[in-house]
């Protein structure tokens, strides 16, 4: 006979018989892939047993079907995985609910993805899709229930027959979302699949792949194509115009500079008897008047007339060297620049002129820029031949002079510059004082006599070098004496090296 300990009842709880079955089972959200196959009949009590949820042994036919609706190859470009799982479930559901499971082909049954593309290309109409799975039932399909379904969110009994069916499925490739891992994957098959896919493109896409192939096809027949914003006159102008260079037919020796805006009109242009005519009467000119504004303005439209009829001879080079050598007079390093970048071009295709003397100018021209990287460029370009001549080793020996402080050689160079070399070196010559009285000042103290700066730095006077010093804020300390001026260098020092200082900017000509 069992025996039953009572347990006494105490103030700080009360005893309760332990329940020994459960009741009706609290209703539960039906998965949209029902586990276990529904009875024939519609159940009437209207509960589920909790022994019904266990997991179905789905037949091999439709874990294949399954399978191959998530296979690569099969994928659509258009068709959404969401979409997919969505219209899989219903096919599923369907056949569960008709007892069709184990009778239909699931190997000629078309796949989700066809379904939907069947249904999208119907249109809006078409929005009846009758069951494969029960013909002689009245189940449809609308495009509003499909849109309701997209909009409600999965639950977690949905996802215990997808993830069962999709097992087989890499992990990467389960998120509706593509990782970066997948992306670099290339298919041959989906990649061929896209390439004749041409309906997928969009009308604005063709138009625009029509267009560009328009333009191509003017491209190789020669013909121009028709802008909006000009009229059909000038267009047909346009057409007309010559594709090599133009030979000019003006006949004026002066002609003021015009930047073109347009293709060059022959009539305007001088050929080349009238630009060395306008050459000559140039030179003269200069000689005469000085007239700086009216002889660089001229130049730059003879230079012009020569590019765009595509003139490159002894002449053109004749030209750009008197045009670089005024600028280079007149302290106009901007024009210097562009006539020195046109001469290096000319001088490559061996068309006579003076290279080593312009060679000369770069080296002097980079040392008043400070230009180390450019000046690095040129010196590792000189040949053993550009090295003997005396234009570009009295440059190489200023640049030796300047890269070793020796400022007493310096300006013995710089009186001894040949060609036009002296208006460079007037540019930088100032900088170069300044640095050489700075070091004047530590050596010699307490002072040192005016006439020796004068001679040392290369001035033409004691007032030059007097005027000099006062320039730069030190005539407080100039003292004069019974044997002349002096300079006080113990207080200079500081006053020279700052002033230095501010004059070695690097310095830029455009």
């Amino acid at each position: 006979m069992a025996h039953t300990q009572s347990i006494p009842s105490t103030g700080a709880f009360t005893a309760v018989t332990a329940r020994r079955n459960l009741g009706k089972s609290l209703p539960t959200e039906p998965t949209l892939y029902p586990s276990t196959l529904p009875s024939p009949a519609p159940s009437t009590t209207g509960s589920t047993n909790g022994t019904d949820r266990g997991k179905r042994d789905w037949p091999p036919s439709v874990r294949s079907y399954v399978q191959r609706s998530f296979a690569e190859e099969n994928i659509l470009p258009n068709i959404s995985r969401q979409e997919m799982e969505i219209k899989l479930k219903q096919v599923i559901s369907q056949s569960v609910e008709a007892d069709t499971l184990m009778t239909v082909n699931w190997d000629i049954l078309p796949l989700p993805q066809a379904m939907i593309q069947t249904e999208k290309g119907g249109g809006n109409h078409a929005h009846i899709l009758p069951s494969p799975f029960m013909p002689n039932s009245n189940l449809t399909l609308t495009v509003h229930e499909t849109n309701d379904a997209k909009s409600k969110k999965r639950k977690s009994s949905d996802l215990e027959i997808s993830d069962e069916l999709s097992n087989q499925t890499p992990p990467w490739k389960r998120n509706d979302s593509r990782s970066a891992f997948e992306s670099r994957i290339s298919y041959p098959e989906k990649r061929a699949r896209n390439e004749a896919g041409s309906d997928h493109v969009s009308s604005k896409s063709n138009q625009v792949l029509d267009g560009r192939k328009k333009r191509f096809e003017n491209a190789s027949t020669g013909l121009t194509p028709l802008r909006p914003w000009r009229s059909s006159a000038s267009q047909a102008t346009s057409s007309e115009e010559p594709k090599g260079p133009i030979v000019g037919r003006c006949q004026d020796l002066e002609k003021k500079y015009f930047r073109l805006t347009s293709a060059p009109n022959p009539d305007t242009v001088r050929p080349l008897p009238v630009l060395e005519k306008t050459l000559e009467l140039l030179k003269k000119k200069w000689k005469q008047e000085k007239n700086y504004l009216y002889i660089c303005d001229q130049f730059k439209s003879l230079r012009q007339d020569l590019t765009v009829q595509h003139i490159k001879t002894g002449f053109t080079v004749h030209a750009y060297e008197i045009h670089a050598r005024i600028a280079l007079e007149k302290g106009d390093l901007s024009e210097y620049n562009q006539c020195q970048t046109q001469l290096r071009a000319l001088y490559a295709q061996n068309l006579g002129g003076h290279p080593t003397e312009f060679l000369a100018y770069r080296i002097l021209y980079f040392l008043h820029t400070s230009n180390r990287t450019d000046m690095n460029d040129v010196l590792a370009d000189l040949t053993p031949t550009d090295k003997q001549d005396p234009d570009v080793k009295h440059a190489l020996d200023t640049r030796s002079a300047l890269a070793l402080g020796n400022y007493h050689r310096f300006f013995k160079l710089y009186h001894d510059t040949p060609h036009m070399g002296a208006y460079l070196m007037d540019m930088f010559v100032a900088r170069e004082r300044l640095s050489a009285l700075s070091v004047i000042c530590k050596v010699y103290k307490p002072d040192v006599k005016l006439r020796f700066i004068t001679e040392e730095l290369g001035f033409e006077s004691d007032d030059e070098s007097a005027r000099f010093i006062c320039d730069h804020g030190v005539q407080h300390l100039l003292e004069e004496r019974n044997d002349g001026v002096h300079l006080l260098t113990g207080k200079a020092s500081n006053f020279f090296e700052s002033a230095f200082k501010a004059a070695s900017a690097p310095k830029t000509h455009i």
